[in-house]
């Protein structure tokens, strides 16, 4: 019981990050929705957190989070895109890594033979998550860093695509079936079913 509580509050803190989404679409002070940027992080590395020193992870878990967290941020985005503290380019660079992981969980889900690969966070992913991070906080507080930010965001969000891609190949040829043999060739048989050419007795 203890344990099932404590999944449900990792889930629960996973999925705050969606009315935190909600309520930087609703407040236009930057101060605040920098406050609600912090919080949004400091959720996401709390589940983090509890999840590995509480040996707590689960594939539901490992769905969720990342789902709140492209939420949260995609939404964060789109509404300083609207509000003009960023333009479309800037916008679309900052969003490249998530674009690729997208396609890439689609067609891992599409086709039968890597529908048993498990997709893990990795280490860059990560990375481009906590820049996009910092990338929101300038664009609210300190613009004169968000132009360096983006090029680095993009740049990493390419390589995160790559590794992320390879990580996902390697997993789906340790869990593939070994080569199947291939079949013997066939001999003609006459119409009463034995080969053709062979002695009778």
């Amino acid at each position: 019981m203890h344990r099932r509580a404590s999944l449900v509050l990792l889930n629960t803190l996973s999925l705050s990050r969606l009315p935190l989404a909600a309520a930087f679409i609703a407040v236009s002070d930057l101060r605040m929705r920098a406050f609600l940027v912090v919080l949004a992080a400091a959720t996401d590395f709390l589940d983090g957190w509890i999840a590995r020193h509480r040996g707590l992870a689960t594939r539901l878990g490992a769905l969720i989070d990342p789902v709140a967290d492209r939420a949260f941020m995609v939404t964060a985005f789109i509404v300083c895109l609207l509000d003009g503290l960023i333009d479309p380019v800037e916008l679309t660079l900052l969003l490249l890594r998530d674009l690729g992981t997208a396609i890439g969980f689609i067609v891992a889900r599409l086709r039968p033979d890597m529908r048993a690969v498990e997709l893990k966070a990795r280490m860059l992913g990560k990375v481009v998550t906590a820049l996009q991070l910092a990338v929101l906080l300038c664009v609210l507080l300190y613009p004169p860093l968000v132009r360096p930010l983006v090029a680095l965001v993009a740049l990493l969000s390419l390589a995160s695509v790559v590794d992320y891609s390879r990580a996902v190949w390697r997993q789906r040829q340790r869990r593939g079936l070994p080569p199947s043999r291939p079949d013997p060739p066939r001999v003609p048989q006459g119409p009463t079913g034995a080969p053709m050419g062979s002695v009778r007795e």
